[in-house]
């Protein structure tokens, strides 16, 4: 057996993730997933919808105090989403 080219199970999870772009969208998922235990459930009960796109997570938010909230908190939202889902993932939040 050749053991020139040798690399850890995780290396090679980490690189056929990053080849097919499927890591972003499992980040994507368990933020979703998880949406609730991250926020709480006021938030995530007038939460309406999550997208990401291009490391930017837009939320739909039903209640204009909330948003209104939401939109003062906007770094610490990122902070707590990328120290629990994946670092750089989020880099800006657009509430509508």
């Amino acid at each position: 057996m050749k053991h020139g080219n040798v690399q850890s199970l995780r290396e090679a999870i980490d690189e056929v993730l990053n080849t097919y772009q499927l890591k972003e969208r499992i980040n994507a998922v368990s933020l979703e997933q998880n949406w609730e235990l991250l926020f709480g459930k006021t938030i995530a009960r007038y939460t309406r919808k999550i997208f990401i796109s291009d490391h930017k997570l837009f939320l739909t938010i039903e209640s204009a105090p909330l948003r209104e909230e939401l939109m003062y908190s906007k770094t610490k939202m990122i902070a707590i989403i990328n120290e629990r889902i994946a670092e750089n993932f989020i880099t800006e939040i657009i509430i509508r």
